[in-house]
């Protein structure tokens, strides 16, 4: 059956979490959370990223997420929380949803980069 964005992103959004700045702050308190950033490089490179994100982006999160495949990131624990986010939570929210594909239970959307600045959360360049 055919699909299109907004069918994909509803069951995304109804897959995944969506958390504030201050709730992720609060989970990567507690030391066994994963932060993922999964925009493209140029956007990280223009405005920073959260402070200890790992940089994936969407196009390569299956392939650094499968502890099977030789480009597995050791960072992809599916005992950890992961947290992900982008510029607006679109990519974030696909992303989420493919993680629970693939077996990770503790997935949240933080959305996008911008709110988290702006609350005040740590950035690094």
């Amino acid at each position: 059956m055919a699909t299109n964005v907004k069918q994909m992103m509803e069951a995304a959004n109804a897959a995944v979490p969506k958390i504030t700045p201050a709730q992720a702050r609060e989970m990567i308190a507690k030391g066994d959370a994963l932060v993922v950033d999964v925009r493209d490089a140029p956007e990280v490179a223009a405005s920073g990223k959260v402070k200890g994100a790992v940089h994936v982006s969407r196009g390569m999160l299956e392939f650094r997420a499968d502890p099977d495949l030789p480009s597995h990131d050791k960072n992809f624990d599916k005992a950890k929380t992961v947290i992900l986010y982008c510029a607006s939570g679109g990519r974030s929210a696909l992303s989420g949803k493919t993680l629970k594909e693939m077996g990770y239970e503790k997935v949240y959307n933080l959305g996008a980069f911008k709110d988290w600045a702006e609350s005040g959360g740590a950035v690094e360049k």
